[in-house]
């Protein structure tokens, strides 16, 4: 099938080290969120630890942590070397790309707090962590990441890691002035997403293009539990060879946030599914000085990417995995289902 000869192309194209049996994620991920949980007093530990089967696990949100408080520890309480360990918990579960994405989004907070001095919501290292479960012990566990334009959700069962829902935003989407001018921390997003549009002949445009107004803010939100959207814009069936290739291309943008094994393991997902009926879906304008929206919508998952806020400077993305794929729910209830006394 030639849908299958394009992911296995796309995953070629990742490194083949990850096939190896080197250390896993889910250690080297433990032992760095025990050595946090270690260095962390006792009423520290109240503020960062909760059951597994708290709900507010489910809770997370990309405005500015001073407009909707988030669960856990923050970063700007914690000494030196605990932000240190923090460091090490996010370099664990993500690529060396994520990680750097993942910092350089806090550092625009900064940059807003130049733009906008009187805004009293720009607090630089107002991330918090929280951490459910016990690590050292349960085989089911968790934590979550989260601030202005950052929420991380990570689950963990046994030898398994779900990363589902994750949300990286900027702004400024692209740095107009000052030490950072320039930086992009989603320029892969939006690039790729053009060079896709970009790649369809009209009629193909005709298809893709279901809206010529951007919507203001990703559909899906924050909510806890999706369902699939609207099937809408263009199938892969109806791309070629090449186009599916830029396809792809586009949806590793996103998962090439996540360590290789965990990028590998979702694409082989992707590619059981039946890629012809992806489809690729734009709303708003065709270029980047104006809104624009789009959206990657499989049988298990669905990528949106807005860029409409400040003049089209202001991003927003998010990765949601349908049936039970978001916290690892599915993962979760295969896992007690084999193991009941758990």
């Amino acid at each position: 099938m030639p849908y299958i000869r394009i992911i296995c192309l796309c995953l070629l194209l990742l490194p083949f080290s990850l096939f190896s049996q080197s250390k896993t994620i889910v250690h080297s991920g433990t032992e760095a969120v025990q050595q946090f949980l270690q260095s962390l007093n006792a009423e520290q530990k109240g503020k960062a630890i909760f059951s597994f089967q708290e709900m507010n696990r489910f809770n997370w949100h990309f405005v500015p942590a001073s407009q909707s408080e988030r669960d856990g520890i923050y970063m700007k309480t914690l000494q030196p070397n605990q932000k240190t360990l923090l460091l090490d918990i996010l370099h664990s579960f993500l690529s060396d790309k994520g990680f750097e994405k993942t910092k350089g989004i806090m550092s625009l907070e900064y940059v807003l707090q130049q733009i906008e001095p009187k805004n009293t919501h720009r607090i630089p290292e107002n991330y918090a962590i929280a951490i459910y479960g016990h690590p050292e012990k349960d085989s089911v566990w968790g934590w979550k990441f989260g601030g202005h334009h950052i929420a991380l959700n990570f689950t963990v069962i046994q030898d398994k890691v779900a990363f589902a829902p994750f949300f990286f935003g900027a702004n400024p989407g692209n740095v107009k002035e000052g030490t950072q001018k320039g930086y992009r921390a989603l320029q892969d997003e939006e690039d790729v997403g053009f060079e896709l549009l970009n790649a369809l002949d009209t009629n193909q445009l005709k298809k893709a293009v279901f809206s010529t107004t951007a919507f203001k803010e990703i559909v899906t939100a924050n909510m806890p539990k999706v369902l699939p959207l609207p099937v809408e814009g263009i199938a892969a069936k109806d791309l070629t060879t090449q186009q599916k290739i830029v396809l792809n291309k586009l949806i590793l943008c996103y998962l090439s946030s996540m360590p290789e094994k965990l990028a590998a393991v979702r694409m082989k997902k992707i590619s059981k599914e039946d890629f012809n009926d992806i489809h690729f879906g734009w709303a708003g304008v065709l270029n980047k000085e104006n809104g624009h929206y789009y959206k990657i919508q499989g049988k298990s998952f669905l990528i949106e990417f807005d860029n409409t806020q400040n003049n089209a400077n202001h991003i927003h993305t998010v990765w949601r995995d349908f049936n039970g794929g978001d916290y690892g729910e599915d993962l979760i209830q295969e896992h007690y289902q084999k193991h009941p006394h758990h």
